[in-house]
């Protein structure tokens, strides 16, 4: 439990966010398809890149850290000798099933209780199409095997949802394919796997929406890779500088892949002052320092064609909408209710006791009534990361909030609680 007190002064400061999640699993995956050493600077040191750590040391990679670095070192992949555990982490679990799909060794994964809920046969899926051999309970959820198969086949698939976990997945897999794999996406999700695979050598080509990899023999790793810091981590702090009278803010290195840049255009819709300095490339990932001043927002109306660039930031857009004038509209959510919890129910429950009758679900859809009465509450964060830290900045802006747990912010922003002190 904690009590998280009002912020009653202008927040003046320059605040480093950790790492990138997506690029630090991302790098610890394809470090180890090499067979040269890796450096990852910046690395995430959270709770769902550990379980990624974790995973690829059960199937013969060296991982050794050294503060926020890590090398890694791998000459091919093994049969782990016990049960895969991705805790809480869906990226884990998801890319790893795509990779380890074309393996000709034997795997089963597992998870925490929370990630046993999540749906897995939107991986599955396509992966059988490709002539993968895997099994689940109930044919969607963890515990899942994986068998040995033949040589897998490339395929033409349309994704029915719009989904970086599902797109990483299938890419992994068309690695080891005997012709290429195109994959069409209804409209573009964060793009890290493709960059960073174009990264190691592999030959991706681009038209429209779709996106065609071609099998890769041997990936040539690089010998060092940068991680940006995370957007998501940084979203809770934008949004807290920009709701808190006379704040000026300073993000450093923060990651800008257009792919992931949705809260700030929308922040900026609602008449958020954010500017970008510094702008540079490492590893194909572009980042900038972000300077976010204190602003008068309006209500905001967005859905699907932005959503798979923003969807880890609705909770803390959310916050910002609660501040705003007027009536927001936040449509086709309908992947909100499939993370770590159901985040569109938790919204409307946990975000109503500290502005009541402020925050509605239609469907899929949330409705969020700006500017009205808030007071101190105590509220539940259901053990998902995101949830916690938006009630948290939610509270911080209001007057206080205590909260059940907050040590769920480990799996995403271990220094979170710190940083906001």
């Amino acid at each position: 439990m904690i009590d998280v007190r009002p912020i009653n002064r202008p927040l003046k400061k320059i605040i480093r966010v950790p790492g990138d999640k997506s690029v630090s699993h991302r790098a610890v995956i394809l470090s180890a398809l090499g067979d040269t050493p890796v450096e990852v600077s910046n690395f995430l040191a959270a709770q769902d890149c550990l379980s990624t750590v974790a995973c690829m040391k059960a199937l013969g990679a060296s991982v050794e850290q050294s503060g926020d670095k890590i090398l890694i070192t791998c000459h091919g992949l093994h049969e782990p000798a016990d049960v895969l555990d991705a805790g809480n982490s869906g990226t884990t679990v998801r890319l790893l099933t795509g990779l380890l799909a074309a393996q000709n060794f034997f795997a089963v994964f597992t998870g925490d209780g929370s990630l046993r809920k999540r749906p897995m046969a939107r991986v599955i899926n396509p992966l059988t199409l490709m002539g993968a051999k895997i099994s689940a309970r109930n044919e969607n959820f963890l515990p899942l095997a994986i068998l040995p198969a033949d040589k897998l086949h490339g395929i033409n698939y349309q994704m029915p949802v719009a989904s970086a976990q599902v797109k990483s997945a299938i890419l992994l897999a068309s690695l080891f394919a005997d012709s290429p794999t195109t994959i069409v996406e209804p409209v573009p999700s964060r793009d890290h796997t493709e960059k960073m695979l174009e990264a190691f050598g592999a030959r991706i080509e681009r038209s429209g929406n779709a996106i065609t990899l071609h099998p890769t023999k041997k990936l040539h790793a690089p010998e060092k890779i940068s991680v940006p810091n995370d957007i998501s981590s940084a979203a809770f702090f934008i949004v807290l500088a920009t709701i808190l009278p006379d704040s000026e803010l300073t993000l450093p290195a923060v990651g800008i892949n257009p792919s992931r840049t949705g809260i700030i255009d929308v922040l900026r819709r609602m008449g958020a002052d954010i500017t970008l300095r510094n702008e540079k490339i490492s590893g194909g990932e572009l980042s900038a320092d972000l300077i976010v001043r204190h602003a008068e927002l309006h209500a905001a109306d967005f859905g699907a064609e932005i959503i798979p660039r923003l969807i880890d930031e609705i909770p803390a857009l959310a916050v910002a909408a609660a501040f705003a004038e007027g009536t927001s509209v936040f449509r086709d959510l309908s992947e909100l209710r499939v993370k770590e919890s159901d985040r569109l129910a938790a919204i409307v429950d946990e975000f109503n006791k500290i502005s009541p009758d402020s925050f509605a679900a239609e469907g899929n859809d949330l409705i969020i009534r700006g500017r009205r009465p808030t007071h101190l509450a105590a509220c539940k964060t259901l053990g998902d990361h995101r949830l916690a830290m938006a009630l948290t900045i939610f509270g911080a802006a209001a007057h206080g909030v205590e909260l059940d747990d907050h040590r769920c912010v480990d799996i995403s922003f271990p220094n979170f609680f710190d940083l906001l002190a």
